[in-house]
Order: structure tokens, then sequence, then C-alpha cells
């Protein structure tokens, strides 16, 4: 069980009949001991998602209400803390919501400020239209072609409500407003949360352990990553997957910041000069990584 607030989950890998009634075992115990303490369970907001690439077994699973059985609803996805899961994990739905939910800022934004400054321009679009679009972007960062431009794409449109760039190129707007892609600011919020991890600024038993090189004759950082071996692209792109050649092509002396202000700082440092800050189809650069086309050519 995970807990967060007020909000419970309880899970478990599902492999079979037994599996299946060890849950519900646990789900009568979870309502047993919520009536003893008369802590009230919300059953109607009781739901379950399976997730899984080739689920064999129709589980269904129940919650004692008064003297009836009350079924719980089987869902397709579901909104959990401000990001949307689906059962294959691919957060289609998520991105689609977050980007509707930018464009409705926008237009908001044009409707309100008909002449805007650069530096008014920026404070508006980071406040108000780029948090949308990057809330916890370490779980649902896309790797889809169609996904990363669709979420460029807002802030290409929001770059032309500028005036005086207006008839600029993007990449030449970026560098100008001194904004990084999206693409770009998931990656450096990738690192973040590495080094986070990492260097045990969060609790150990509710994150992921990363598996260290030991050898200290490969080139590389002290925290240098064991890569693992993956077979599907949804599982290589996973953040505990995806994050481990860029963080392995950092030097020691940005990974041994003594503080996460520190390493932001030293991070921004490291990639200013980098094309891909400003060039979402660029290179990712150290990481030996082939061209954005080269990749998604397939």
């Amino acid at each position: 069980m995970y807990l967060y607030a007020d909000d419970s989950k309880v899970f478990k890998h599902i492999n079979n009949i037994l599996d299946e009634q060890i849950l519900q075992t646990d789900l009568n115990n979870i309502k047993e001991w919520s009536d003893r303490w008369l802590l009230k369970l919300n059953i109607q907001k009781c739901k379950v998602l399976s997730y899984g690439r080739d689920i064999k077994i129709n589980s269904n699973y129940y919650i004692k209400c008064n003297q009836d059985q009350f079924k719980l609803e089987k869902l397709e996805f579901i909104n959990d803390l401000g990001v949307t899961f689906d059962k294959n994990l691919k957060f289609d739905n998520h991105i689609n919501v977050k980007i509707k939910k930018a464009y409705s800022i926008l237009g908001v934004i044009n409707r309100n400020f008909k002449f805007m400054s650069a530096n008014t321009f920026v404070l508006i679009y980071k406040s108000m239209v780029r948090s949308h679009l990057e809330y916890a972007n370490c779980i649902w960062s896309p790797f889809r072609i169609m996904d990363i431009e669709n979420l460029e794409k807002v802030q290409k449109r929001a770059t032309r409500m500028i005036y005086s760039v207006k008839n600029m190129c993007y990449e030449e707007r970026l560098r100008l407003l001194n904004l990084p892609t999206l693409k770009y600011r998931r990656l450096r919020g990738d690192m973040i949360e590495a080094y986070k991890i990492i260097t045990m600024k969060y609790d150990n038993n509710s994150v992921i352990n990363f598996k260290q090189c030991d050898n200290s004759i490969t080139r590389g950082n002290r925290y240098k990553l064991f890569p693992v071996n993956v077979h599907y692209n949804l599982r290589k792109h996973f953040f505990s997957n995806r994050i481990i050649s860029t963080w392995n092509s950092l030097p020691d002396y940005v990974v041994s910041a003594n503080s996460t202000n520190m390493f932001k700082n030293l991070l921004d440092k490291f990639w200013n000069n980098q094309e891909f800050k400003f060039n979402w189809k660029a290179d990712v650069g150290g990481t030996g990584s082939r061209s954005f086309n080269d990749k998604f050519a397939n």
C-alpha cells in the first residue's frame, strides 16, 4: 500500500487466482480496519485499474457495504494526483489534456494582452502555460515523435504572440527569449530527479534503486549508472532507463554538487552552449545518441 494524504493505493502483481484472492483479502482487511477506527471509506471513489500488455485474468474485486458486496468499477484510465494513467502507461490521454489546457490558456492571454513585451510574455508564459506542460513530466515524458512535436507546437504558437519576433523561425525566437525547448526542459528535469534519487534526497523506500557501476576504469562520473537491457520501447523510455546514458555523460564536477540548487546551476552552465537546448531535433550532447530524425526514422 502507498499513502498520500487521504489517498491510498493497494496493488499486487496478479499471476493467478490465488494472487487475486490475496488482494481481495487485503481489501477486506482495510475495510475492517477503517470501520473499527470510524474512518468511513468513500466506496464510490474506489476504483480498479489493471496495468499490463496482455491481461489474461479478468479480476473482480468487492468491498462490503452494510450487508451487501459493492463491486468496484474497472477503469481504462484514471487521474491520480494530476496525472492521467492508462492501462498501457502510454499517457496519450494525459498529454492531449495538457495540450488542450495550454491552448485554452494561450487563448485567454491573447484576448487580454494585446501588446506584450518579450519580458512580460516570458513571465506570463512560464507561470500560466509552461507549468501545465511540465507538471510531473518525469512520469509521462513522451518518446513518440508525434507527442513530442505536438507539445513543442504549443510553445511555437505561444512565441508567435510577440509581435517583434513573430516572423523569426522557432529556434531564433527561443534564443532571443532565452526559452529552451520543452524537450530540453524535460531532459533537465530528468537529470534533477536522478540527482535527488542518487544523492538520497528522497526516502530510499519510495524511489528507484539504481545500480551503480563499480568499475573505476570506465569514463564518466563517480555516480555512473549501470545500463539495463530492455526489449520494449515503452520500458526503454521509462524514467529509470531513459536517464542512464545522459546521466553517465555528465562530468564529475556536476554530479558531485553539494546541493540541488548547485547541481541545477552547474548543469545549466555545462549545457549552456549545446545545440539541443534550442533545437528539439538535435542530438543530446555528450551521450553519443543518434540524431532525432535518424532515431525515429522508422
